[in-house]
């Protein structure tokens, strides 16, 4: 299957009836328009979006898609609302010795091998998928202030090793971290990741033959540093993130695309029009994924309006690297 180099994001919206009818009808679009690759999490619209896509998936071909999720976070409750979040982490993940709480971090985050395979069977059964193709620890670096670098690596290693045998029980195809700040920073700032301690934890746990093959990162024409800072360092080399990423075999997703459409406000008038296309968003779009590394630009989309827009820019060739770097000077 041919991964499209646009995704449909499920992040933002109420907990509604009505906007999961939105993304029903918008990720029927999207996969009728040629879409292959969908993003989700456990905890986006407290679980509604997986069930979402669970609906769009019925009927479509297995091998016609491409679904990735997330788990880290504890997803909100969504069932009776009388019972308070106290209430619900004890009855679905304490009582049972799933988590407890001395596990969570900030209160609110969790990766222990436990927590990850419970929440990795429900988002199967919301999507209603046997086998997912990725499945991301959700802004680990969310824990490293707090575990100390020593003990936050250690704790990435037993995630890691849990995913690998995710992988061998057939239940996910591979498996990644999705993050906001970690690969973005610098060395020596709050919230660093090093992708190259990343890769040491997983061929510890899987080998040489590891499945850890995918990163996310947020990258728009706002927040450019994936595509422009030399934030890692992969064999002595300071590299940008998606160089990293291409040096060492993996493939990228991108979030924030049109960083939730506010970028949109801040492109100067005629800035879709250089590029020949009709739309802020689809500049946007086609700046993102024209970046050599990446793989899939994801970008939410709720509405069929929404996908019509977007998806013109998978008609289109994508942007050398010479036009991408003239746009920052």
């Amino acid at each position: 299957m041919e991964l499209s180099s646009l995704g449909l994001g499920t992040y933002l919206g109420q907990a509604s009836d009505a906007v999961d009818a939105a993304y029903v009808e918008a990720g029927k679009a999207f996969f009728a328009a040629g879409g292959t690759v969908f993003d989700t999490a456990a905890n986006y619209r407290n679980g509604r979006s997986e069930r979402a896509l669970g609906a769009v998936f019925k009927g479509l071909p297995r091998d016609g898609f491409f679904v990735s999720t997330k788990a880290g976070y504890i997803p909100m409750p969504d069932g009776d609302p009388e019972e308070g979040p106290r209430a619900w982490f004890h009855r679905v993940l304490e009582q049972p010795g799933i988590l407890s709480v001395d596990d969570l971090v900030d209160g609110c985050h969790a990766m222990t091998p436990k927590y990850l395979a419970h929440q990795l069977d429900i988002s199967r059964e919301a999507l209603g998928l046997e086998s997912l193709d990725l499945f991301h620890l959700h802004n680990p670096e969310q824990q490293l202030a707090h575990l100390g670098a020593e003990a936050f690596y250690a704790a990435i290693g037993r995630a890691f090793e849990a995913c690998e045998g995710f992988v061998a029980a057939g239940t996910i195809r591979a498996y990644g971290v999705a993050t906001w700040n970690g690969f973005r920073v610098p060395p020596g700032q709050q919230g660093h990741l090093s992708l190259a301690r990343l890769l040491a934890a997983a061929e510890a746990a899987g080998g040489r033959d590891h499945h850890f093959r995918w990163i996310q990162l947020p990258l728009n024409l706002a927040m450019p540093e994936a595509f422009l800072a030399p934030t890692q360092e992969i064999d002595g080399t300071a590299m940008t993130p998606l160089a990293a990423a291409q040096a060492s075999g993996l493939l990228v997703q991108t979030s924030a695309s049109i960083m939730q459409a506010r970028i949109l406000r801040q492109l100067p008038d005629g800035f879709a029009e250089a590029l020949g296309l009709r739309t802020p968003a689809q500049a946007a779009l086609q700046f993102t994924r024209s970046c050599p590394g990446v793989t899939t630009a994801l970008c939410g989309m709720g509405h069929a309006a929404h996908v019509a827009e977007n998806v013109a820019v998978l008609a289109i060739p994508k942007l050398d690297p010479i036009a991408l770097e003239s746009l920052f000077g």
